[in-house]
């Protein structure tokens, strides 16, 4: 999910070590000012309409410091974004909101998993050998199971990020900071009726309820797993139920307060003369 994030910060890493005099100096900035804000948010309005929500924030130090990649890499942003139908809002060369419109539950994973696969976002921006080698791996995907009872659509969604791999930024062995002092990463899920939280695991991460919003805080250096059910409602359910009252309204008004057609309508029969 995070690989163009840890870019930035896997090149900065490496400036680092070519210049071992100056880490204290740049970890201290990073520390002092925060790094990176990156909220991730999923908004349903109904089981056929909704949209991916990214909001991303930069510290002005990290800019600084890699400043060329870092407007390079929202750039990419912003071009992967259009790729699917998305919307891109560019608050400042430092913060960027993005919109991701999709149709239906499997839209939304196709869209979310392809926009934060690691193995595509690595094409994104040539790097040296080194600094491949010095990124960590990480590991995004997101499934949504749909079950529908005609009116009403149940969903599962399924979230595993594995940010094992963030648990320190090194240099050589050598502690430098603790990436959850320098990343904030959040992930929503807004749905009309709120949604319900299942802890099955260990490592679930446990939300903040917001009126219909579960927020969770995802942990850098864990594996954060997130599972909820929740019921949306169903447009073409609805409708169709909508119809078929309709039209046992009409014949039932048809053939309660009007004459019956078969005897409004029918032949009247010929006098006879005697």
């Amino acid at each position: 999910m995070l690989m163009w994030l840890i870019r930035p910060l896997g090149l900065l890493n490496i400036n680092i070590r070519r210049k071992p005099l100056l880490w204290l100096v740049v970890l201290t900035s990073l520390l002092l000012s925060g790094c990176v804000k990156y909220d991730v948010g999923v908004n349903f309005n109904h089981s056929n309409s909704g949209e991916l929500v990214q909001h991303i924030k930069l510290g002005e130090r990290l800019t600084s410091f890699s400043g060329d990649y870092i407007y390079a890499w929202l750039d990419s942003i912003e071009s992967r974004t259009r790729k699917l139908e998305g919307k891109v809002r560019r608050i400042s060369q430092e913060e960027v909101i993005v919109t991701i419109p999709f149709s239906n539950g499997q839209e939304l994973q196709t869209k979310f998993n392809e926009f934060f696969n690691s193995h595509n976002n690595q094409k994104v921006a040539a790097t040296t050998s080194e600094t491949e080698s010095e990124l960590p791996k990480i590991e995004s995907n997101l499934l949504l199971f749909q079950n529908n009872f005609l009116l009403l659509v149940r969903n599962r969604l399924i979230y595993d990020l594995d940010l094992r791999s963030l648990s320190l930024i090194a240099s050589k062995g050598n502690v430098l900071a603790d990436t959850g002092a320098i990343l904030d990463l959040e992930f929503s899920l807004n749905t009309p009726w709120g949604a319900k939280n299942i802890q099955l695991t260990e490592n679930a991460v446990e939300p903040e309820k917001q009126g219909n919003q579960l927020l969770w805080r995802l942990q850098p250096g864990e594996l954060n797993h997130i599972e909820v059910v929740f019921w949306l409602p169903s447009p073409l359910g609805i409708g169709a139920l909508l119809i078929v009252l309709f039209v046992w309204g009409g014949l039932y008004l048809r053939y309660t307060f009007m004459p019956d057609p078969r005897i409004q309508f029918a032949p009247q029969p010929t006098a006879t003369k005697s």
